[in-house]
């Protein structure tokens, strides 16, 4: 086949590297968007805080301050000037990063050693211990000899994260490595498992809820109210109270209704799941990138200035800048002047789609805010989309891990968002809407006979919503509502 050389004329979809640091900078979160500025700080010597408080210059700062204005946005007598918009390049070559246009002079950032005089809580965050971690706290503060602390490691390593034993005694016995001399039995491991059982937290330790529950009660103080009868209840009718069958626990236990109701809160106090209690996960902060308030009967939505970083470009640094120098000085700062000019662009670009998009939410869901949840509207991505006159997947970069601090508490943007079904009159109700009246009709129910699905479906129905009885055991499970049979209990 001969070569030869042709030319070819096409449309493709191209991101320059200002697009791509501008998408980037829009699905971060408010907490990665100030270490996200916190890193263009330290590598970037054009940029600096902007303070929000200054103190008042005197005339001679005054005029020194505008003369570096004015070097900044032109040529001064000495030919010096800034790098001015118009010398910055639209576009860059596609597919390309800083580094391979500009020399930026830091391609990387780490951060500098912990001194050793630097505050115990400056250097050490917030994550918790996990429960093992716990129990071997405490193994470590108990006399045990070799083998019985060998025994109780294993068992503590077969403890969920619930506080349960998830192993039987015989599983334990054979994971266990004792000296050929040594004899040990299930006996011995019971033993030491009933020492494990009465550490903290009070019921780890237990193989069933039933031993869970006795455990806790067997820690109270033996002239508890009702702890005799409580102990009974949970050793001997375990099953019964699972089945909220009150009337067969009365008869059994000889009990009138108002006592056994005094048994129920004494055992409705202890926690089925102890390990819970306990927690290695790091705590989740959460800052609001915008307020939404209400003045003079109108709903306003401010961004949050004090979350916002607030850059601007030193003058001094940028009057150093010379057009026609192309020495290498000079073309460090160039870069850098150029990179710092297009991350303020995205920045305020990024503050600008935030404030948008939370306007366009705020419109449309005002009923929600004036009433609460059973007034959301429908609403989905594509509206937001249409009304601000972007892209679907802009709107999905905006809305995540963005929240909005309101009068009825501090919601993700993704909340406003949910599905909908028909009402009778051809209208729509939101899935939010709906989720709010099932947890008002369950909290409205009568103790001793809770409301079925299709009960719940049926008066649903007689609001004009039409609701399958499992899109309703659905939305009861999302909002962790047991159902009816376990929802039952004496008035």
């Amino acid at each position: 086949m001969k070569q030869s050389i042709q030319l070819r004329l096409g449309q493709h979809l191209t991101m320059t590297p200002q697009l791509q640091q501008a998408i980037r900078l829009l699905q971060l979160s408010t907490l990665e968007l100030q270490l996200e500025v916190q890193g263009i700080l330290e590598s970037n010597l054009m940029l600096e805080r902007e303070e929000t408080e200054t103190a008042a210059e005197t005339p001679a700062e005054t005029e020194s301050r505008e003369h570096n204005e004015k070097r900044d946005d032109g040529a001064g007598a000495d030919g010096e000037v800034s790098a001015e918009p118009d010398t910055i390049p639209e576009d860059l070559p596609v597919d390309t990063s800083w580094e391979d246009t500009y020399d930026t002079g830091a391609t990387s950032y780490s951060a500098p050693a912990e001194p050793d005089n630097r505050d115990f809580f400056e250097t050490h965050t917030g994550e918790g211990e996990s429960l093992q971690e716990h129990l071997l706290w405490q193994l470590d503060l108990t006399p045990f000899s070799d083998i019985d602390r060998s025994i109780a490691s294993t068992i503590i390593d077969a403890i969920n994260d619930d506080g349960y034993l998830e192993a039987t005694l015989e599983e334990l016995l054979e994971s266990l490595d004792p000296e050929p001399e040594l004899e040990i039995g299930t006996e011995e491991i019971e033993a030491v498992l009933h020492r494990i059982q009465q550490f903290d937290p009070a019921g780890v330790g237990a193989r069933d809820p039933g031993e869970c529950l006795r455990i806790q009660l067997q820690a109270l103080e033996p002239d508890t109210p009702w702890r005799k009868e409580a102990l009974e209840l949970v050793d001997q009718h375990i099953k019964l109270l699972g089945n909220r069958d009150y009337n067969q626990i009365i008869r059994r236990m000889k009990l009138a209704e108002a006592e056994l109701q005094q048994v129920l809160e004494l055992v409705q106090s202890l926690n089925p799941r102890p390990g819970s209690q306990i927690t290695s996960s790091r705590p989740q902060y959460v800052i609001p990138d915008v307020f939404v308030s209400k003045k003079n009967g109108k709903w306003q939505v401010d961004l949050n200035m004090e979350a916002t970083p607030r850059l601007r470009i030193n003058s001094e640094y940028a009057s150093l800048v010379k057009r026609a120098d192309n020495s290498d000085d000079n073309v460090y700062l160039r870069n850098h002047l150029q990179e710092a000019r297009w991350f303020l662009k995205s920045l305020q670009s990024r503050h600008e789609t935030l404030l948008k998009v939370a306007r366009c939410i705020v419109e449309r869901q005002r009923n929600f805010f004036e009433y609460g949840d059973e007034a959301m509207k429908p609403l989905v991505l594509r509206d937001v989309a249409e009304a601000v006159e972007m892209h679907e997947s802009t709107i999905s970069r905006v809305t995540t891990q963005k929240y909005m601090h309101t009068p009825r508490g501090i919601f993700e943007f993704k909340y406003f968002f949910s599905s909908h079904v028909g009402t009778s009159d051809g209208g729509e109700c939101s899935a939010t809407a709906i989720r709010a009246i099932i947890r008002k009709l369950v909290a409205a129910e009568k103790p001793t006979k809770p409301l079925s699905d299709s009960k719940i479906a049926s008066l649903l129905d007689e609001q004009g919503i039409k609701v399958a009885r499992r899109t309703i055991a659905k939305y009861r499970e999302a909002m962790a509502i047991p159902p009816s049979n376990e929802r039952k209990r004496l008035a």
